[in-house]
């Protein structure tokens, strides 16, 4: 298994500043090089406390790059509805050379209609921007000249620079939720997957019914490759789970609390696009003090715990990469760090 950190500030900003902030998380991507995790991931969203500090993961990832010499640097995801293929293309193309090809692209269709209605795109749209722009992406990194023609980008005889660096081109990852042409469409292209968040009880069964797809999908087209799947989930390990509760839980529940506002976006809404979300901010509102001591929200508790934990996940989604969240609640650096390094000291030689 490889393991990584995993980076979507909620920061409030009249507790952190975005100077804080960005030198905190830069300082445990160095450190998390310095021990060796495998990546160190952030994600993108606009306007809210939920994302709202990372407007640009590659941006971001650029900055890693200039603290760190091995660490991979992985979109978590790009939301790719949001961007026009060329863009993004370069700008990915361009943080691959400077980081000497240590770029994984991680796409996500987005989820937020606050985002979606800020920037102009219809929700009910998303899927199909979303796929054919990964798709035009894919054949700027490999084409010396690419052409587009959709409803949303169309261009002529296109030579994106600067080239990838990795040969054919950067790894690419993309998140699922719930959808089956989700997971199938990912297994298709031979990507690795995304997991944002284990399955909350009783929707266990449901995801490892959408991970067999994926698994299916991708070795029926490309037998010569080996799926791959990440997950992401906060993390906090302590000497005791005492001492791990008493510190993740207010940091947890503040997480959970601007994910909720953001979630409650969906009250009224209805998309055709994302089937089920409609109640998404009441599922966050009715969350409990077990949800938070839950697996399916968070690994939380003594170097056992945590190493207990993360096996039954493994097993129940067929992982092989696991990156902790560590930036929830907008902890401290020593916070963190002491995270981090219980874990590699703790943690990972057991798994």
């Amino acid at each position: 298994m490889k393991f990584g950190i995993s980076l979507l500030p909620d920061c409030r900003p009249e507790q952190t500043s975005p100077v804080r902030y960005y030198e905190d998380v830069l300082e445990v991507s160095r450190l998390a090089d310095e021990l060796g995790f495998d990546y160190v991931k952030m994600t993108e969203h606009y306007l809210k406390d939920y994302g709202g500090y990372c407007p640009s993961p590659l941006t971001f990832l650029t900055a890693v790059a200039a603290k760190t010499r091995r660490i991979r640097l992985m979109t978590g995801g790009v939301q790719a509805s949001f961007h026009h293929p060329v863009q993004l293309a370069a700008h990915a193309a361009m943080v691959d050379a400077i980081s000497g090809g240590r770029l994984d692209v991680g796409f996500a269709r987005a989820w937020l209609p606050y985002e979606f209605d800020a920037l102009g795109i219809p929700l009910d749209e998303s899927r199909e921007r979303f796929t054919a722009t990964v798709e035009a992406v894919l054949r700027l990194w490999t084409q010396k000249e690419a052409s587009e023609d959709t409803p949303f980008f169309r261009y002529q005889d296109a030579h994106s620079l600067p080239a990838v660096t990795q040969a054919p081109h950067p790894p690419v990852w993309v998140a699922a939720v719930r959808s089956r042409q989700s997971f199938a469409w990912i297994g298709e292209k031979g990507f690795g997957l995304l997991i944002a968040s284990p399955p909350r009880e009783g929707e266990l069964a449901h995801t490892q019914d959408m991970l067999r797809v994926y698994l299916e999908t991708h070795r029926e087209h490309h037998p010569d490759r080996e799926p791959r799947i990440a997950l992401s989930i906060p993390t906090m390990v302590a000497d005791t789970d005492a001492e791990a509760f008493a510190t993740a839980e207010p940091l947890l529940q503040s997480y959970l609390d601007a994910w909720g506002e953001a979630a409650a976006s969906w009250d009224g809404v209805q998309s055709t696009s994302y089937p089920g979300y409609s109640n998404a901010g009441t599922t966050f509102r009715a969350l409990t003090d077990d949800d938070l001591r839950s697996t399916s929200t968070a690994v939380i508790g003594s170097p056992d715990t945590v190493v207990r934990k993360i096996r039954e996940l493994s097993a129940a989604l067929t992982l092989d990469t696991l990156l902790l969240q560590i930036d929830y609640g907008s902890p401290s650096a020593e916070v963190m760090s002491r995270n981090l390094r219980l874990f590699r000291s703790e943690v990972m030689p057991r798994l």
